[in-house]
C-alpha cells in the first residue's frame, strides 16, 4: 500500500506532497457545474471583472479538494476507513486560472480507537500556489482527520 498505516504517522512529521495541479479554467467550469455552484465569480468573467479581484476565481471547493487529492498517495491511499471531518477551513488569497498549487500536510495528532484496532490521525493541509517569482502563497488550509488503519499483524 502506498499510504500510511496509523503507526506510520509522526506527530509533528511535514509530509511534502510532490503532486503538483495547474487548475484551468475548463477544471474550474467543470468542478462549478458538477457541484451546482454557479456563482458568478467564478463563472462570469464581465461580473469578476467588476469584482476587487479584477477577474475570475476559481472555487474554493476545487482548490481544497485537489489539496486532499494530491495528499493521498502519501497519507491515506489504501489504509484509510473514512475521512472523518474537514475543519477550520481558511482561503487566506485567492486562486485563479492558470495557476499552479502544491500542498503540504503537517500530522498534527495521533490517538487509538478505543478498541485499539484502528487510530485517528488528524493533519493540517496547506495549499500553496506559486508566483511569478516561483515562492509559496498560502491559497488554502484545512485540518483533515482521518480513521487510519493500523499495520496487520
Amino acid at each position: 500500500m502506498p499510504g500510511l498505516y496509523y503507526e506510520e504517522f509522526e506527530v509533528g512529521e511535514t509530509i511534502e506532497h510532490e503532486k503538483r495541479r495547474t487548475i484551468s479554467e475548463s477544471d474550474n467550469q467543470r468542478f462549478c457545474d458538477l457541484t451546482m455552484n454557479q456563482q458568478p465569480l467564478h463563472l462570469d468573467e464581465a461580473f469578476a471583472a467588476d469584482t476587487p479581484f479584477g477577474e475570475r476565481l476559481v472555487n474554493g471547493l476545487l482548490t481544497m479538494s485537489l489539496a486532499v487529492g494530491v495528499s493521498i498517495p502519501d497519507t491515506t491511499d489504501g489504509t484509510i476507513v473514512a475521512n472523518l471531518s474537514y475543519d477550520n477551513v481558511e482561503h487566506p488569497e485567492p486562486v485563479v486560472h492558470g495557476d499552479t498549487i502544491r500542498a503540504q500536510s503537517t500530522v498534527t495528532d495521533k490517538r487509538e480507537t478505543s478498541d485499539g484496532e484502528r487510530g485517528v490521525v488528524t493533519m493540517h493541509v496547506e495549499v500553496f500556489k506559486i508566483d511569478e517569482n516561483g515562492d509559496d502563497v498560502l491559497v488554502c488550509s484545512f485540518d483533515r482527520t482521518v480513521l487510519s488503519l493500523k499495520r496487520p499483524s
